[in-house]
């Protein structure tokens, strides 16, 4: 958000062509951008009003290339921040002015797939998608699905803990990471986790780099959990005349011990911009619009649905629709999946917070935001994993318009608190960044706030990763 200032580099170096010059040493010339035109679409990730460019962008065409990189920038004491596609959306891979941008997005290999262990070893710059589909290939399915999934790569959704549709089921990306390999602040690198499913030896170090966002350490290696594909999958919306019948729905639901793959909603704002891009004849007066998914044995999903669709029923379902075949599916998914290029549409700057509350607030929270966006004259949308209380609104405006987006600011800072004072976090899945890092303190109180920026200094002492994200 634009009430965070950029990231700093107080105390830190400008890279000169000294460090150029060392950098362009060890990866090659071709590796190594300096020219404007070549770093501006390094400045900024896909955080709305967020920018600053970069000193120069090198690329690390091979692992052992990334722990002579980072020796290199940190000898010179200039900041470096990690990047993989750029698709963050809390601003933690903006580059830090006169910093270096390590680019591993040329780290794509799939390393080993494991059968006999369920596991799946790939590097850095591997795109999420690409990680599910080489599973298929073998019986095997990686859940984890950020909306970015296509572009997405694996160690930027490490760096996040990335969530994703299957959530309520399946979890987010911290489950299934069993290891990582990571080059710290000094360039020593080391191997955290193993492929026991069992491991108490120590503390678990692998956990503390799952969402640290880069400032930490520099992930290279992934070692993934995979499961058994499930063997049948069905998919079904529901309509709703109010968003409490859709959030009592959803309750009533997980009451009767069924936990689908996938809740999703959209509200009415969302549900007309979407029909509008996609054309997909949703019901354009619906309050609320669910997409549900179960999956697994056939028999079971078979029960799962017809427990759901009565739920919807006795919930008030204006209407319950359930696909025909994988192809009708698909064109249902993509009324979730298509929700934010869709929003993107109406207004010159798109916005998509990240706020998660307990499923029992839902409701009121959704409420909430309509009542804050009434407040401040905003156009806000609200779409989300109803499932387990995550909630992206949307706010559609213009960074041009100074007063306009002075009443943002202030509509996301009541919505933030409102979040808290109903048991939530300030950030489901998308990280603190530079965008949250403003009411990160308001979540934490004193003691905890301290215990981080406690780790932040043992591990990075200098504070050259990724300075000014997460916290000053």
């Amino acid at each position: 958000m634009t009430s965070s200032a950029p990231a700093t580099t107080a105390g830190h170096n400008r890279a000169d062509a000294g460090l150029v010059d060392t950098l362009r040493g060890l990866v090659g010339a071709e590796n190594v951008l300096t020219e404007a035109v070549d770093l501006a679409p390094y400045a900024f990730d896909g955080t709305a009003a967020i920018k600053q460019r970069p000193a120069c962008v090198v690329f690390a065409r091979d692992r052992s290339q990334v722990a002579p990189i980072v020796k290199a920038v940190a000898g010179a004491r200039v900041p470096l921040v990690t990047r993989g596609s750029g698709t963050g959306l809390s601003g933690g891979s903006v580059p830090v002015d006169g910093g270096v941008v390590l680019g591993l997005n040329h780290l794509d290999q799939i390393l080993d797939v494991d059968t006999a262990n369920l596991t799946m070893r790939v590097e850095a710059g591997v795109i999420t998608q690409r990680i599910d589909q080489e599973a298929a290939k073998h019986g095997l399915f990686y859940p984890p699905d950020p909306g970015s999934q296509k572009i997405s790569t694996i160690g930027g959704n490490v760096a996040e803990n990335s969530g994703g549709l299957r959530g309520l089921k399946y979890g987010v990306t911290r489950d299934y990471v069993m290891g990582l390999r990571v080059v710290l602040a000094d360039g020593q690198e080391v191997w955290l986790g193993n492929q026991c499913v069992k491991d108490v030896a120590g503390y678990s170090l692998k956990d503390l780099f799952i969402g640290s966002e880069g400032t930490l350490g520099v992930v290279t290696e992934v070692l993934l959990k995979l499961l058994p594909r499930p063997k049948a999958r069905r998919t079904m919306t529901a309509t709703f005349a109010t968003m409490e019948a859709a959030a009592a729905a959803v309750s009533d639901i997980i009451a009767r011990q069924i936990v689908p793959c996938t809740v999703e909603f959209l509200d009415q704002t969302t549900i007309r911009c979407v029909d509008d891009h996609a054309g997909l004849g949703l019901p354009r007066d619906a309050a609320a619009l669910l997409l549900l998914e179960s999956d697994g044995h056939p028999a079971v999903v078979e029960e799962e649905c017809e427990a759901m669709r009565q739920a919807l029923v006795d919930a008030g379902a204006t209407g319950v629709e359930t696909a025909r075949d994988e192809a009708d599916a698909e064109r249902l998914r993509t009324a979730r999946r298509a929700a934010f290029s869709a929003l993107a549409r109406v207004s010159p700057t798109t916005i998509l917070e990240d706020v998660t509350v307990p499923r029992s607030e839902l409701a009121p929270m959704v409420k909430f935001i309509a009542e804050c966006a009434e407040r401040h004259d905003l156009l806000i949308g609200v779409f989300g994993h109803m499932g387990d209380g995550n909630l992206h609104p949307t706010f559609l405006t213009d960074e041009r318009n100074e007063q306009e987006m002075h009443r943002v600011e202030q509509a996301l800072s009541e919505i933030v608190d409102e979040t808290l004072r109903r048991g939530g976090t300030i950030t489901g899945e998308h990280g603190v960044g530079l965008a949250k890092k403003a009411f990160l303190h308001r979540q934490l109180g004193d003691a905890s706030y301290q215990l981080l920026r406690t780790v932040k200094r043992s591990l990075d002492p200098a504070g050259l990763l990724n300075p000014g994200k997460i916290f000053e």
